[in-house]
C-alpha cells in the first residue's frame, strides 16, 4: 500500500504540471485551477459555477491523467491479479480508475452543494517551503464556506471514502475486502495531496520557466 501511495503522489505532481500549464480552464471558478486571489477577495461559488466545475471535472486533464497513472501503477503491481497484463488488462484498470474518480467527484459535488463547501485550491501567499507545503497538505482536508473560513471538508473525505468502497462492487474477488476499500481511499487522498502541493508551487515554477 505505501509504495503505491508514494507512486501516486509523484505521478500526481507531475501530472498537475500538464493540468495547470494547459491554461484552458476558466479562472477563478474552475475547481481544478490554482486560484491566486487573496482570501479577503473570496467569492462563494454560485450553483451554476459549481455545476459547471463538476462537469468540467469529468473530462479535464487531471481526470484523464489520474486514471492513466493509477491504471499504470496497478498494472505494474499486478493488481487485481485476475485482470492480468497486456492491453486488455490495462483497459480494465483504466476504466475502473476513471469510474472510481467519477464516483469520487460526483459524491464530492453533491455533498459540497448541500454543505456549501468550496474545495478549490487557493495559493497560500506565504513564504518558506515547509510552511507552504504544510498549507497545501492541510488544504486537502479543509474547504472554504460561504463566509470564507475553512473547515473540515466532509465532501472531499466523503467522496474519496465513498469511491474507495463503492468501487469494490465491480472489482474481482481478490480486491473486494474492506481493507482494499480503505487502501483505495488512501490512494485517492494521497493523490489529492500531491496535486495540491504541486498547485502551491507551480505558479513560482511557471514564472521561472518563462524567464528562461
Amino acid at each position: 500500500m505505501n509504495s503505491r501511495i508514494v507512486a501516486i503522489l509523484g505521478l500526481a505532481a507531475l501530472a498537475s504540471r500538464g493540468l495547470v500549464a494547459s491554461d484552458n480552464l476558466p479562472e477563478p471558478e474552475a475547481t481544478k485551477a490554482v486560484v491566486s486571489l487573496p482570501s479577503a477577495q473570496f467569492a462563494p461559488l454560485t450553483s451554476s459555477e459549481r455545476f459547471r466545475n463538476y462537469l468540467v471535472g469529468w473530462v479535464d486533464a487531471e481526470s484523464i491523467l489520474r486514471a492513466g497513472a493509477g491504471a499504470a501503477i496497478m498494472q505494474a503491481d499486478g493488481t487485481p491479479k485476475e485482470w492480468r497484463g497486456g492491453a486488455e488488462g490495462y483497459g480494465k484498470r483504466i476504466g475502473s480508475a476513471y469510474a472510481e474518480h467519477t464516483i469520487d467527484r460526483t459524491l464530492e459535488y453533491g455533498i459540497s452543494a448541500v454543505l456549501h463547501e468550496d474545495n478549490r485550491y487557493f495559493v497560500s501567499g506565504e513564504t518558506g517551503f515547509l510552511r507552504r507545503t504544510k498549507y497545501a497538505i492541510k488544504s486537502t482536508f479543509l474547504a472554504r464556506h460561504d463566509n470564507g473560513r475553512r473547515y473540515f471538508s466532509f465532501s472531499r473525505i466523503g467522496g474519496a471514502a465513498g469511491a474507495g468502497f463503492i468501487s469494490r462492487a465491480w472489482q474481482p474477488r481478490s480486491t473486494t475486502s474492506a481493507g482494499d476499500g480503505a487502501e483505495s481511499f488512501g490512494i485517492i487522498m494521497a493523490a489529492d495531496v500531491g496535486f495540491n502541493v504541486f498547485r502551491e508551487f507551480w505558479p513560482d515554477m511557471k514564472r521561472r520557466f518563462r524567464k528562461h
